[in-house]
């Protein structure tokens, strides 16, 4: 019995130095927010070819809807959703004229034509309502929505991947689940698009593996960050701007896991979160790597619970950009 008291004395002793150990390191390798942009970061072309200055989301809205589009090397895939999205939006402002709104395309420091292939619908459409956005080095997905948000007019805010899984009509179902939380009076609320309901049917398509993975980063994201939230992952997700402010402004993660900070923040400020079934289908072509990409959340998960505790990492408010 003295031996086994040992034992349990040992691993708790262990893990103590374990959880000491990850604190610091987690500590040390903190990375503040970067808000900075370069000098081209700052602007946009028009149809003609005319350089004009990103807007603040520090300004008053003067769009209905700001759609943000993060694209790395996306010029195959970007005009299938583009064409969905555009076909949606032009069909809602002729059956609605008071209806305005913009598409913000952040080309994520791609190695391909996205720019070129985003800039036809500039050409097309007009700069008023699809303007290109392209970041001199890659981010991360969550650092170019992060850029084209802070760069948006939009009462309310779509977050939208450049691959098309989720219907771009879905839209409505977050508008819906936004107007239930009645944002008033600080017009603070998050409406998330989810794929929870299809958990089942992919379960049973993934390997042992994968599946084991998917429900290990799911507790992962449970045990650290947010609770209450089935699908944190979905890349489709609807801000007040008021929201989207607040939330962005504190984002430190730029890479796969940036959607559990951003939610996690919100809990945070208690800003209400709504959670949507959303049409979604996968799409060939992911940038995620099953293993590493997995493995990458999970380190990034823990480290952003550790750096809000040591105090590496602080709740923002709402300061503007270089």
């Amino acid at each position: 019995m003295d031996f086994l008291c040992e034992i349990v004395q040992a691993l708790v002793a262990l893990a103590a130095v374990v959880f000491v150990v990850l604190l610091v390191i987690a500590h040390l390798t903190a990375g503040m927010v970067d808000l900075t942009r370069h000098e081209k970061e700052k602007y946009f072309l028009t149809a003609t070819g005319e350089k004009r200055l990103f807007p603040s989301l520090h300004d008053p809205h003067s769009r209905e809807l700001s759609v943000v589009v993060p694209a790395y090397n996306e010029e195959l895939r970007l005009p299938v959703m583009m064409d969905e999205a555009m076909e949606y939006l032009e069909n809602r402002q002729k059956q609605n004229p008071s209806f305005t709104y913009e598409v913000i395309v952040v080309d994520d420091g791609s190695k391909d034509k996205t720019t070129e292939v985003a800039l036809r619908y500039t050409t097309k459409y007009s700069a008023d309502k699809v303007r290109v956005l392209t970041l001199v080095k890659n981010r991360g997905k969550g650092g170019a929505v992060r850029m084209g948000t802070l760069s948006s007019r939009g009462k309310v805010i779509l977050m939208a991947d450049a691959d098309g899984a989720t219907k771009f009509s879905d839209i409505e179902k977050l508008e819906a689940g936004l107007n239930d939380l009645n944002p008033k009076p600080e017009n603070m609320a998050i409406s998330c698009g989810s794929r929870a309901h299809l958990e089942k049917d992919s379960v049973a398509q993934r390997s042992l593996f994968r599946t084991f993975l998917m429900y290990g980063f799911h507790f992962l994201v449970w045990f650290f960050c947010v609770k209450g939230i089935k699908d944190t992952q979905c890349g489709f997700k609807l801000f007040t701007r008021e929201a989207a402010l607040k939330t962005f402004s504190s984002l430190h993660v730029e890479r796969w896991a940036f959607d559990v900070e951003l939610l996690y923040i919100a809990q945070c400020f208690k800003i209400p979160i709504a959670e949507v079934a959303v049409n979604w289908t996968e799409i060939e072509g992911s940038k995620l790597v099953p293993f590493w990409s997995w493995l990458q959340m999970g380190r990034d998960l823990v480290f952003i619970r550790l750096r809000y505790i040591t105090g590496a990492w602080k709740l923002q408010s709402s300061h503007k950009t270089d």
